[in-house]
């Protein structure tokens, strides 16, 4: 029994970390802007996004559970009341789609570096595996998300691993290339809360119907932050692998590309390969809670709801990946932080409520 519910929470923790860990993240965009760019103090920026990560998307699971959502319109009705709740819940639902454009917009930047494929025919590709994945239920939908995430960590020890070991830059000579122009705000701290709050919004809604799935709250609360610890220790090594090729990194889309070819052209293309999944994950983690708000998944208005968001997706990709990072990302930081406030306000006020009740019980006890 006990192996059956750690095998589900990290069913979770995966899912969870392979929804964040997208076009992004996975390759090394992300990092670069919110902390590489920084120089040494990223790594404290790092450790600072990852505690809020596993502490508020613990908040957020069990809230998804104790609501039974079946999508994020409860648990933000329960923080914010009704009226403010359907303001944040639209803009969620919006934002979740802008990123699931981005993806997509990712998934063209990098068939085109790592096949030589042109961006809208790599976009294609991956529009069909996601409508093809989007028609499935949701339990399979966390069971395919999660496949990819071991193949990553695996990949990431090595490909930063090598890059830490053969630096092109000194770690003692980083701060050399600090270039806060390319950072959201120009404070490290900062853009590290912002990017645990986007890293929250990106999660919060698939958190909340992942906490309604799970059979009890211990193991999506476990799921949770085992999904925080994998999202850190990533973030870290891919922060120190940025650094370690740091000139380089800013005149690339894809700077852990050229980490991987550093290590050997074939691991190069053996990565794109695995951006290319998470990349996907993301897409399909970012459309299901977008579709499951406004339709019932499985009827004929989510089918059309789907193919319409992907065909209007599509069309996202003419923008350009690294343009859309730096426009929608910090904007959706600052949603997830409003909600990371509410659920941390929220955890306050259960724990001093339980408190008052133990010492009202125990007062009832001596009398």
């Amino acid at each position: 029994m006990a192996n059956g519910k750690s095998r589900a929470s990290w069913k979770y923790a995966f899912a969870y970390t392979g929804i964040v860990v997208g076009a992004g993240f996975a390759t090394g965009q992300e990092v670069l802007q919110f902390f590489a760019s920084y120089g040494l103090i990223s790594f404290i920026g790092v450790i600072l996004t990852g505690l809020a990560v596993m502490f508020i998307g613990r908040q957020a699971a069990k809230l998804g559970y104790s609501t039974h959502a079946e999508s994020h319109v409860l648990p933000l009705n329960t923080l914010f009341g009704k009226k403010l709740g359907l303001v944040v819940d639209i803009i969620l639902a919006f934002f979740l789609y802008g990123l699931a454009i981005v993806m997509i917009a990712g998934s063209g930047a990098t068939f085109n570096e790592g096949f030589g494929i042109h961006p809208q025919v790599g976009a294609i590709i991956l529009i069909i595996l996601a409508f093809i994945t989007l028609l499935m239920d949701f339990d399979k939908i966390v069971s395919i998300i999660g496949v990819i995430t071991p193949v990553l960590v695996i990949a990431m020890f090595f490909i930063a691993g090598y890059n830490i070991l053969n630096p092109m830059v000194p770690l003692s000579e980083v701060n050399q290339y600090n270039d806060v122009s390319r950072t959201p705000t120009g404070f490290w701290w900062f853009d590290a809360i912002t990017y645990a709050g986007f890293t929250l919004a990106t999660a919060f809604s698939f958190l909340s119907i992942m906490g309604s799935e799970s059979a009890r709250q211990s193991i999506v609360r476990r799921g949770a932050v085992y999904g925080g610890l994998l999202i850190t220790l990533l973030m870290l090594l891919i922060n120190f692998g940025v650094l370690s090729i740091i000139p380089n990194a800013y005149d690339v889309a894809l700077p852990t590309m050229q980490m991987a070819v550093n290590v050997s052209p074939w691991l190069g293309t053996a990565y794109s390969v695995i951006i290319i999944l998470l990349i996907y994950n993301s897409i399909v983690g970012f459309l299901f809670p977008f579709l499951a708000r406004f339709t019932k998944p499985g009827t004929g208005k989510y089918k059309m709801l789907l193919a319409a968001s992907l065909i209007i997706g599509y069309f996202g990709t003419y923008v350009g990946f690294v343009e859309l990072v730096n426009i929608i990302y910090p904007l959706f930081g600052y949603v997830g932080m409003t909600i990371g406030v509410m659920l941390t306000i929220r955890w306050v006020f259960l724990k001093l409520k339980a408190r008052k009740l133990a010492e009202k019980l125990s007062d009832n006890e001596d009398e």
